[in-house]
C-alpha cells in the first residue's frame, strides 16, 4: 500500500493526468498513441504526462509488452491511499487536493450518467442500484468502520477469473457527513 504524499498529490492533480490514469485503470495497459486517440490529445502531450505519472509512482512501464519505439504503461501492483486530512494545513497542497477531489466527483457523476444513457437489458437494470441512505447518525469512527466493512465485502467479489456472463461493474460509494 502506498500513501499519497503532498508532492505526489500535486503530480496527480491535473485533469488530463487523472483521465489518463482512469483510462488505464478501466481498460488496462496502454501506449501513449492509444491513449492520445482515446482522449483526443496529441501523443507528445500524453507521453509527457505518462512519464510524470510514472515519476510519482502512479504508473509503470509494462516490460512484457512493447518495443523500443512503443512503450506500454500499466498500474503498479499496489493500492494507493489518500487521506485528505493530512493536507489541511498546507494551502498549496490543499488546492491540489481540491482539484483532485472535484475532478474525481465529476468522473463519478459522469459514470452514472453514462450508465443511465446506455440501454442495458432488464436483468442488468434490475441488478444495478442507485441508492442512498439519508438517516444515519454516525461518529467519525463509525463512518470509517462502515467504509472498511463495505470495502471488505467488495474484496470478496473481486476475482481475476470472472464467471461466464459477467460484465465489468463499477461500485461507487460516497460517504460523508452532512450539516443540517
Amino acid at each position: 500500500m502506498r500513501r499519497i504524499d503532498a508532492r505526489s498529490l500535486r503530480g496527480l492533480a491535473h485533469p488530463l493526468r487523472m483521465r489518463i490514469l482512469e483510462a488505464i485503470e478501466l481498460d488496462g495497459p496502454a501506449t501513449s498513441s492509444t491513449l492520445a486517440t482515446r482522449l483526443g490529445e496529441n501523443t507528445g502531450t500524453i507521453s509527457w504526462h505518462l512519464r510524470l505519472l510514472a515519476e510519482h509512482g502512479y504508473l509503470e512501464e509494462d516490460p512484457d509488452r512493447g518495443t523500443k519505439r512503443e512503450r506500454w504503461w500499466r498500474l503498479p501492483d499496489r493500492q494507493t491511499v489518500l487521506d485528505p486530512s493530512e493536507f489541511l494545513d498546507d494551502p498549496e497542497t490543499r488546492r491540489a487536493l481540491d482539484v483532485y477531489l472535484r475532478d474525481l466527483v465529476e468522473r463519478y457523476y459522469n459514470r452514472v450518467r453514462t450508465y443511465l444513457d446506455e440501454d442495458w437489458p432488464g436483468e442488468w437494470q434490475h441488478a444495478a442500484g442507485l441508492s442512498d441512505w439519508r438517516d444515519l447518525h454516525l461518529t467519525p469512527e463509525q463512518l470509517h468502520n462502515l467504509n472498511e466493512e463495505i470495502a471488505a465485502v467488495i474484496d470478496r467479489y473481486t476475482d481475476d477469473k470472472p464467471a461466464e456472463g459477467a460484465e465489468r461493474v463499477i461500485v461507487q460509494l460516497q460517504s460523508f457527513p452532512r450539516r443540517s
